[in-house]
């Protein structure tokens, strides 16, 4: 049978543009399809307009430390305005390079929705149907809106980018890590911020005693954090609710508008479990992802999904359906970036170089850009000790630039490490920057370095990072 293309890649994330372009590098006839803009989430309503955020949000506490250190400077106002127009500005730059990249690999793209027809049929939303040897699905996943009465007047971590002005004030409900990590850039931009969290503890999965600190650096900056906590119910204000007759909890609304007039108001009145009722200009809810599998034909054809809509894949991204494979988000296997990109690379080596290839999925380091931020390599303290005997090497402390401006700030590193073999089990570390020192820890760790390894090697002085390699006594055993 001859076939249009010997690939088609549906979707333009990171993944399906890496396995576009390394695909037809061997020389397949390849063509990729996006219905929305290139580069996906990570690179258009994710990763990186969210770092832009972080580093924006940052410069508030930069003015205060540079007075502190001497430096005649004075801090007006955010300008949101003018940063959203350049941070749009950036997005439509990268994803002119994503196209050039495609372009110059000899991809065709088809801007367009695609859906399947068969085991080798693609179907456009312009109504062209395109045959392929191997279909690739790289669709992603999207934020999802909980089941809760006034869901649909909240937003999602994909809204806030489009916002025309920030709010004064924002209820963020989730504690994972867009949750988390939107609580500290909103309030560094001085949003007035309130974050409802479920659980017990936030970033759930991570190790308990970072995220613990975490949290409480969180408060310490100013983000107001109710643990235990959801909403029952939300919906437009009163005029009794502008009032705050009756009311738990003060407004929490910049400028209320009076609703005598029948009139829609500005903000959005909650109420949350623990009886506090409150009015907020804005509401976002972090609450959960679902993989973009819906009305793409999947069932009709045979290719297997779960129970949350994510693409079944065997170890070499292959789906049930021999001509059809999934990467990435959609299949929720590992849900970040950098994965979904060697998942891609693994995909052309099995299917178009013939070297079957697995991915690893052990070991791999990871950052969550709140404030405090946190890295991460390996296993927590909470699951290590679960399977063989432990000891924790942890240190916290204030470090040298933040206690000569006065904050109170406090970082720490933690290693964990087998009593047995004395492998690095899990390193953890909250601090500035954590996640670019995670990055270079986690080429050790993933080595399978020793705790002696660590002992052995010379401290920069004077640095954060030399703590990891000074702590000589484990604080204890598990």
């Amino acid at each position: 049978m001859t076939f249009d293309y010997d690939l088609f890649v549906i979707g333009g994330g990171s993944g399906g543009v890496r396995a576009a372009r390394v695909a037809a590098a061997t020389g397949a006839k390849v063509a990729l399809a996006e219905e929305f803009r290139m580069g996906g989430t990570c690179v258009i309503r994710g990763c990186v307009p969210k770092k832009l955020m972080v580093f924006a949000s940052g410069y508030a506490e930069m003015c205060d430390d540079a007075q502190a250190y001497g430096w005649d400077v004075t801090c007006g106002a955010f300008d949101w305005p003018k940063f959203r127009t350049q941070l749009h500005k950036e997005l439509d730059r990268l994803e002119g390079i994503y196209r050039k990249l495609l372009s110059n690999s000899d991809v065709e793209i088809f801007d367009a929705r695609a859906s399947l027809k068969d085991a080798h049929t693609v179907t456009l939303s312009t109504g062209q149907d395109i045959t392929a040897k191997h279909i690739l699905i790289a669709t992603g996943g999207r934020p999802v809106l909980p089941d809760i009465p006034g869901a649909e007047l909240g937003i999602t971590s994909n809204d806030i980018f489009l916002l025309d002005e920030l709010p004064k004030s924002i209820l963020i409900v989730g504690g994972g890590y867009i949750a988390s990590e939107f609580a500290g850039i909103l309030n560094g931009l001085g949003v007035k911020v309130t974050q409802f969290y479920r659980g017990a503890q936030i970033l759930r999965g991570f190790d308990d005693e970072a995220r613990g600190l975490v949290a409480e650096g969180m408060r310490d900056k100013g983000v107001n954090l109710h643990l235990g906590t959801n909403i029952v119910e939300m919906r437009a204000p009163t005029d009794q609710d502008l009032t705050g007759e009756g009311m738990s909890a003060p407004i929490e609304q910049g400028k209320p508008t009076s609703v005598s007039s029948g009139k829609p108001v500005k903000g959005i009145w909650v109420k949350a479990t623990n009886g506090n009722e409150a009015i907020y200009d804005q509401v976002m809810f972090a609450t959960g992802r679902a993989p973009n599998t819906e009305d793409m034909g999947l069932g009709d054809i045979g290719v297997e999904t779960g129970r949350r809509g994510q693409i079944i894949v065997d170890d070499y991204s292959q789906t049930t359906v021999p001509s059809i494979y999934a990467i990435g988000d959609v299949t929720d296997r590992v849900q970040l970036t950098p994965v979904a990109i060697r998942e891609a690379m693994a995909f052309v080596q099995t299917v178009f170089k013939g070297n079957p290839t697995k991915n690893d999925y052990e070991m791999i380091p990871s950052a969550v850009f709140t404030q405090p931020e946190l890295g991460t390599i390996g296993m927590t303290e909470e699951e290590a000790r679960d399977i063989e005997p432990v000891e924790i090497y942890c240190t916290s402390f204030k470090p040298m630039n933040h206690a000569f401006a006065g904050r109170s700030d406090r970082v720490m590193m933690k290693l964990v490490v087998s009593r047995e073999t004395r492998k690095v089990m899990g390193c953890h570390i909250v601090a500035d920057h954590a996640g670019e020192m995670i990055q270079l820890v986690g080429i050790a760790v993933k080595m399978g370095a020793s705790k002696e390894d660590f002992d052995r090697t010379v401290a920069v002085h004077p640095t954060m990072a030399e703590e990891l390699v000074t702590m000589k006594d484990p604080v204890r055993s598990a």
